[in-house]
C-alpha cells in the first residue's frame, strides 16, 4: 500500500508542475478566454493540490509519523 501511494505521490506531483506551467503559460496569451481559461486552472491547480495533500498525509499515517485516532 506504501509502494502505490508513493507512485500515486509522484504522479499527482507531476500533473500538479504540469497544471501549473500550462497556468503560467496561459498568462501569456491575449485572447478573448484568457481570463476564464486562468480561473479553470487556477481552479485545478488548487483541487490537485488537495489531492496531493490527502496522498502525503496518507503516506505519513502508514509510515507511522503520526497516529490517526484515539
Amino acid at each position: 500500500m506504501q509502494t502505490f501511494l508513493s507512485i500515486a505521490f509522484y504522479i499527482a506531483i507531476a500533473a500538479l508542475v504540469i497544471v501549473l506551467f500550462l497556468g503560467i503559460a496561459n498568462l501569456a496569451r491575449t485572447d478573448v478566454n484568457q481570463a476564464s481559461r486562468s480561473n479553470k486552472l487556477m481552479r485545478l491547480r488548487i483541487f490537485v493540490q488537495a489531492i496531493v495533500i490527502a496522498i502525503l498525509v496518507a503516506l505519513g499515517a502508514l509510515a507511522g509519523a503520526f497516529k490517526i485516532g484515539f
